[in-house]
């Protein structure tokens, strides 16, 4: 870990803490993120960057005031674990199939939810047999609208101390993220090629990411950085910094482009206030560097430490996730700081083969020196 003493910009916190409760207030699963999504293009709107959504429904923000630098994208997902109601079994019992990566030992007797729309509150009755990941929910009263999907009945946002508290941290933080990078670039003028890109389905198999890189929506020499939380392992410490994840579970990512990040975290340590940073392989899952990294695009991911990943708490008991404020604070400015690095990004990732240059020329004269001797 890498790190300075001093305390964070507070502009970017204030805008990381704003946008993550407007995010995180917003119900969101698998195929259904309309209300995340909106919101998201709401915030667009207010402040006059250009979003799009695309024929799948994923969104892309850009801001280009320099046509001619290489697109700098980064890409975070709207949806969460959650429930789809698959069929109504009568006028209180709802089937609800679960999208996601939860251990079976969470879905208890009595665990609750909220149908949406309405956010009507359920309760587990009991596990179908032969119907994957399919359970019978029970409601108070009838709700007056059909539910089609559900979320768990926790907390949508607190901000306690420096911890932001919230039903879905995954990967809520990492659109708050995009969205807060975008806004501060913009506030600074900045010249620079960065799209943000928030995809769909990401926890059934990143499904949003798939349709865009194989529809070529993405210029094919942009650098792709995946945003995620990530759960927590050892080697890394929740408050320590953004982590530069230099792989997953699945894959490694791009070395340049993970040496590049590392440069431009290590002049902000210098210069910035509070900034700190780790560098790690988070191979607690995979992220959707590993989806665009298989269709060719040239990948690098950054992450904060999570805590109860997937609402996964102690005891088998599900739980508010939660995160770091200064961790997310800390990947915002890095972020900013790497976009208007971009032009510089060969003479940053050519330090290392200079240095090893100048290394060879020295064991070649010291080597030859020896030998003789």
């Amino acid at each position: 870990m890498k790190k300075s003493t001093r305390s964070q910009r507070p502009q970017t916190r204030t805008l990381v803490c704003g946008l993550a409760e407007r995010l995180m207030r917003q119900p969101a699963a698998p195929y259904f993120e309309d209300a995340t999504r909106t919101e998201a293009l709401r915030f667009c709107v207010e402040h006059g960057l250009p979003a799009a959504m695309d024929t799948f429904g994923n969104v892309f923000v850009r801001l280009n005031r320099a046509p001619r630098q290489r697109p700098l994208v980064l890409a975070a997902h709207l949806d969460h674990p959650g429930f789809a109601v698959e069929r109504r079994l009568g006028p209180r019992r709802f089937v609800l199939q679960f999208n996601g990566r939860v251990a079976d030992a969470y879905f208890r007797k009595g665990a609750r939810v909220r149908l949406q729309p309405g956010h009507v509150p359920a309760c587990l009755v009991r596990r179908l047999r032969g119907e994957e990941r399919c359970f019978e929910f029970e409601v108070q009263s009838a709700p007056e609208v059909t539910p089609v999907f559900a979320v768990w009945d926790l907390e949508e946002f607190a901000l306690r101390k420096d911890r932001i508290h919230g039903r879905a941290c995954d990967d809520l933080i990492g659109c708050a993220a995009v969205l807060a990078t975008l806004r501060g670039l913009q506030q600074r003028r900045a010249n620079v090629n960065v799209i943000g890109l928030l995809s769909r389905a990401e926890e059934v198999g990143f499904q949003g990411a798939l349709t865009i890189a194989a529809e070529g929506s993405l210029p094919k020499e942009a650098l792709v950085i995946s945003l995620e939380t990530s759960k927590e392992l050892p080697g890394v410490r929740m408050g320590g910094g953004v982590i530069l994840r230099v792989g997953d579970k699945a894959s490694t990512f791009d070395s340049a482009s993970s040496r590049f990040l590392e440069e431009v975290a290590t002049e902000l340590v210098a210069r910035s206030k509070g900034f700190a940073f780790q560098r790690a392989l988070m191979g607690g899952g995979t992220c959707e560097a590993t989806a665009y990294q298989e269709f060719g695009y040239t990948s690098a991911a950054l992450c904060v430490a999570l805590g109860n990943y997937h609402n996964s708490g102690p005891r088998a008991r599900i739980a508010a996730e939660f995160v770091s404020v200064q961790d997310v604070s800390g990947m915002v400015d890095l972020l900013v700081a790497a976009a208007q690095a971009m032009p510089r990004f060969g003479a940053l990732t050519g330090k290392l083969p200079r240095r090893l240059q100048g290394l060879l020329k020295e064991a070649r004269q010291r080597l030859a020196l020896t030998l003789r001797a």
